[in-house]
């Protein structure tokens, strides 16, 4: 008898349907078909122990399994439950039309008990994309795939529990997540709050303007000036995740495998902080068994990389592409994937080997040359796609011991999130953008005009400085999100505001690195 059951292939964070034929035949032989990676072909050994575990005899006879479509790789343990199915079906001790409409995932133990897996909510997504009834996996998978709607979740414990259910469906009653009611209900409290930083007044600024159009920001100061401890704060001003990106951002974590047991839905933005020992498989994605990388974990929110300079030239380079396209497309002779990387990139660095260039108090021991070696680590092209260059000086001793406290993570939110309500209504129409960061040349011409004496400014920074086209626009969204900043926190403000002439001020002060007069001795 021919039995046919629906699983499912995860490429880059989706999933495609994998029909599993399974055939028995006079024989004694175990064949498998259908480009399996070696997990799968070893599934054999788990699934003939685990169903004898289940109370059933294994058949000993030969046993076809083709996985279609065949020119699809197929890797992973995910399709033993699939596999154990069909065998039984096929030999007669299921009945093929129970599993009419259910897609069926799940690695089994030897002792038939149903273990965890990877990228179920691409699976899930897919289901209900193909209309079908509903999703039978491992019990610790449920909630995460049961923020999908309109879709039966049937967790499982092990394959004894499966068995008994397609024979009797009302024996397990369907997993059930209310998804908006717990995304609405979703707290988020932070360890780390602006408050406990002292003096800084200029860079939280800056913090707060990247924060509210979405800019990556880049620090530049000596050691023990606060720009670690800052960043890490970063997650406590960023507006909360709309559902949309939430599903989105709770994919990709799926698909790597990154999601804690029992998650639901990810509520709170990722902040990923990669050591400067990556490599730039591990940044972008990819590998033997293609995974999402570093800049894809941060998607929808903060990419910090510590140490800036620190980092390989190749590891640098490659965020080049994602950092203007928010995509990355990994090709390689098997396989060529897209993943999202829409993240906002922090970095930090020293502004010397030594660390103490521009100090107002500690000597630089380094030689021009060297300074400017260590800057040229940083390559113009990359420098240019960072929208905000700040300098962090060290807070004098007076600001230290003051005891009152510094404004609230809270507070400073209030007026991001505020501004992010103009920029929702601004970009309403479009699909694909959010927030002032992401705007096109055309939106640029449309939404950030700015008044005759703040474009004069801006024309004089660009000769004086001898700023790319790239700097342009950048500088013109930063203007544009200062702007938004400027309606005193009302959301309903004009989304045409106009960019005065201190907004540009402020907006070309965030160009440090830009100025001939900075990195050059005294």
């Amino acid at each position: 008898m021919l039995v046919k059951i629906t699983g499912a292939a995860i490429q880059g964070i989706d999933a495609i349907p994998i029909t599993i034929e399974t055939l028995i035949e006079p024989g004694f032989q175990f064949v498998m078909v259908g480009l399996p990676d070696t997990a799968v072909k070893e599934s054999s050994e788990r699934v003939a122990s685990a169903i004898q575990e289940s109370g059933f005899e294994f058949p000993r006879k030969k046993i076809v399994i083709n996985m279609a479509p065949a020119d699809v790789r197929k890797e992973g343990s995910a399709y033993d439950l699939p596999i154990a199915l069909g065998i039984l079906a096929a030999d007669g001790k299921l009945d093929p039309a129970t599993f009419d409409n259910f897609l069926i995932m799940g690695e089994l133990s030897l002792d038939g008990t149903l273990l965890p897996l990877g990228g179920v909510l691409p699976m899930a997504i897919m289901a209900r994309a193909m209309h079908m009834r509903g999703i039978i996996l491992p019990e610790a998978n449920a909630q995460e795939a049961a923020v999908v709607n309109n879709l039966e979740v049937y967790g499982m414990k092990n394959l004894a529990q499966v068995i008994g259910f397609l024979k009797d469906n009302s024996t397990v009653a369907p997993t059930v997540v209310n998804t908006r009611e717990e995304f609405a209900r979703a707290y988020q409290d932070f360890d780390l709050d602006f408050s406990d930083v002292k003096g800084q007044e200029v860079v939280k600024r800056a913090f707060e303007v990247a924060c509210a159009g979405g800019h990556n920001i880049l620090l530049v100061g000596p050691p023990g000036a606060g720009k670690s401890m800052m960043a890490k704060r970063l997650p406590s001003i960023l507006p909360p995740l709309t559902l949309s990106e939430a599903l989105e951002t709770t994919k990709i974590h799926s698909v790597a495998g990154k999601l804690k047991g029992g998650s639901k839905l990810m509520t709170t933005r990722p902040f990923r902080s990669p050591h400067h020992t990556i490599s730039p498989v591990a940044l972008v994605g990819g590998g033997t068994n293609p995974m999402p990388g570093e800049i894809s974990l941060a998607h929808n929110g903060v990419l910090f990389l510590d140490e800036f300079p620190e980092f390989s030239r190749s590891v640098l380079e490659v965020l080049r592409q994602p950092l203007e396209d928010r995509h990355i497309n990994i090709s390689r002779a098997k396989y060529s994937i897209d993943y999202p990387a829409g993240f906002m990139l922090v970095a930090s660095m020293n502004p010397c080997p030594c660390g103490y260039y521009n100090h107002p108090t500690k000597e630089c021991t380094c030689s021009q040359l060297q300074v400017q070696k260590y800057l040229n680590r940083i390559s113009g092209p990359l420098l240019d796609r960072i929208d905000l260059q700040v300098e962090i000086l060290p807070v004098p001793f007076k600001e230290l011991q003051e005891m009152k406290p510094g404004e609230s993570s809270a507070a400073i939110r209030q007026r991001v999130v505020a501004a992010r309500e103009i920029q929702s209504r601004r970009f309403a129409g479009e699909r694909s953008i959010h927030c002032n960061a992401q705007m096109t040349p055309r939106m640029l011409q449309q939404w950030a005009r700015p008044q005759d004496d703040a474009m004069a400014i801006l024309e004089q920074s660009m000769l004086r400085f001898d700023m790319s086209a790239r700097a342009y626009d950048r500088i013109l969204k930063v203007a544009r999100t200062v702007a938004d900043l400027d309606t005193e926190g009302n959301p309903t403000a004009d989304p045409d505001y106009p960019i005065q002439s201190h907004h540009m001020h402020e907006a070309v002060s965030y160009r440090t690195l830009d100025r001939s007069s900075w990195g050059t001795a005294y």
